[in-house]
Order: C-alpha cells, then sequence, then structure tokens
C-alpha cells in the first residue's frame, strides 16, 4: 500500500480524478464505479481534483445515485483543486466553502494565459471547446480546449515540458496568485497557498480524520504536478499512472 503501513488502513482515502479515478474529463468506467462503490460502503472518502463542481457530476458522482445516503454521506468532493468542498446532507450536495478568485485576480490569470501561451506558439487555432474557463475560484488553461479527446490530449506534451514552461512563464507574472500544472494539458491559477495540500487540511477539519490517518492516491505526485502539494504536506501517497492502476489497487486493498 504504497507508504501506508500494512496493518494500519487509511480511515479517509483521497483521489485525483482525472487520470486517477477516470480518463481526462470522461465518465469512471464501470470497473472502477464498482469498486469505489464498495470502497464508500466501508470508509470516508473525498475526491479532489482541478475540474469544476459539474465536471465531478457529469464524470462520477450522477453515476453514484445508486448508493444508498449513508455512503454518499461518506464522500467528501474538492473542485478545482480544493478550492470549493461539498459534502451530502438530507439528500443533496451542501456547499461548505468557495474561496473565489477577485474580478481582477481572474482578469490577470486570463490575461497572462493568453499571452505567455501566444508568445510560447502554444495558443491552438482550432480547439476542441474553450481554451480559456474562468470557474470562479479556479481559472483554468485547456491547451487543445475543453473538450478535447484523450488520445490528442496525451499526444501534446507526453513529458510535459510544453505545460511546465508555460507555467514558468505565468507564474512569473502573477506573483500574488497560485500557478500550477494540472492534467495533461492544463495549467490551473488559484488564489494563493490555495492548492491540493489546502484541502487536505480542510478535510482533516471537517471530519476530524487527522492527515496522519489519510491516504492520497495521484497520477500527478512529480514536483511541477498539482498532486505535488499533499505530498508535501507529509500526507502518505500511491502514485498511479492512470485509472487502471487504481483499480488494481483498490481491488488488492479491498480483498
Amino acid at each position: 500500500m504504497g507508504e501506508w503501513p500494512d496493518d494500519h488502513a487509511p480511515r479517509l482515502i483521497a483521489f485525483d480524478l482525472d487520470d486517477t479515478l477516470a480518463p481526462s474529463k470522461s465518465a469512471v468506467d464501470p470497473r472502477m464505479l464498482a469498486v469505489f462503490s464498495r470502497l464508500l460502503e466501508r470508509t470516508t472518502v473525498a475526491v479532489i481534483s482541478g475540474g469544476n463542481f459539474e465536471q465531478f457530476e457529469m464524470q462520477l458522482v450522477e453515476r453514484l445515485e445508486s448508493l444508498d445516503e449513508a455512503s454518499l454521506e461518506r464522500l467528501h468532493l474538492l473542485p478545482t483543486c480544493g478550492t470549493r468542498y461539498e459534502r451530502r446532507e438530507n439528500g443533496a450536495w451542501r456547499t461548505v466553502y468557495r474561496e473565489n478568485l477577485a474580478a481582477s485576480e481572474s482578469a490577470s490569470a486570463l490575461t497572462a494565459l493568453r499571452e505567455e501561451a501566444e508568445r510560447l506558439e502554444l495558443w491552438e487555432t482550432a480547439p476542441w471547446g474553450e481554451i480559456l474557463e474562468d470557474r470562479g475560484s479556479q481559472v483554468t488553461f485547456s491547451a487543445l480546449g475543453q473538450r478535447a479527446p484523450v488520445a490528442a490530449k496525451q499526444a501534446w506534451d507526453p513529458d510535459g515540458s510544453k505545460k511546465n514552461t508555460l507555467r514558468a512563464a505565468v507564474a512569473d507574472r502573477l506573483p500574488g496568485l497560485e500557478v500550477r500544472s494540472g492534467g495533461s494539458t492544463s495549467v490551473d491559477i488559484t488564489r494563493r497557498g490555495i492548492d491540493k495540500a489546502y484541502g487536505m487540511r480542510k478535510l482533516e477539519e471537517h471530519t476530524g480524520i487527522p492527515l496522519s490517518e489519510m491516504l492520497f492516491v495521484g497520477d500527478r505526485l512529480d514536483p511541477d504536478g498539482n498532486d505535488y502539494p499533499v505530498k508535501a504536506l507529509g500526507v502518505a501517497c500511491h502514485a498511479v499512472t492512470g485509472w487502471e492502476d487504481t483499480a488494481d489497487f483498490l481491488e488488492q486493498l479491498l480483498g
């Protein structure tokens, strides 16, 4: 179980979404849905990812409707890299907090992303949907557009160099904001100090489960990745390379 002691199962398991529980911006596979549902019957689960809440609903939440409310109440959702927190209460999702960017911060982020992408010749002229998205608590750049097919996204920047170059250039222009590499083609911008580590600390605060009894599963635990702040926080982590990897791990864990 990665760094987790064999004789002590975690009280809370947190997951990234894209390329950890599901293919990028796609629905979870039936195999993952089955093992994820079994996990929710057993323990507290959180999902913390760069996507907005509507994306969480489309990829995962709408497919969990057959679960009982007791299981759903064990699920904690932290969209837009933990800048928002949703919990299940009385049969509906309730917003615990939402750390929105100021209008001036969003405007600066959108401008910096566009100008630096154009300067670095990373601005696509025929994308699949919008390249820039203001998610309220997060501004996101998706190099090939919001609806790009998974295969095209995987081929665009296999070693991450394009995205990391853009991230560094934008970060230099926005010292007051948090700029991180997101999924395979994305860069995410949030308020300073609000990243996945912030989300994990909020989970500790709201569930009463200490960080030392949590496990995080993600595909971007490298220093440039948006999962890395969780690792730097000292939370036990298990690295995966795709949702199949995660399904294998959970099936082994649940026996």
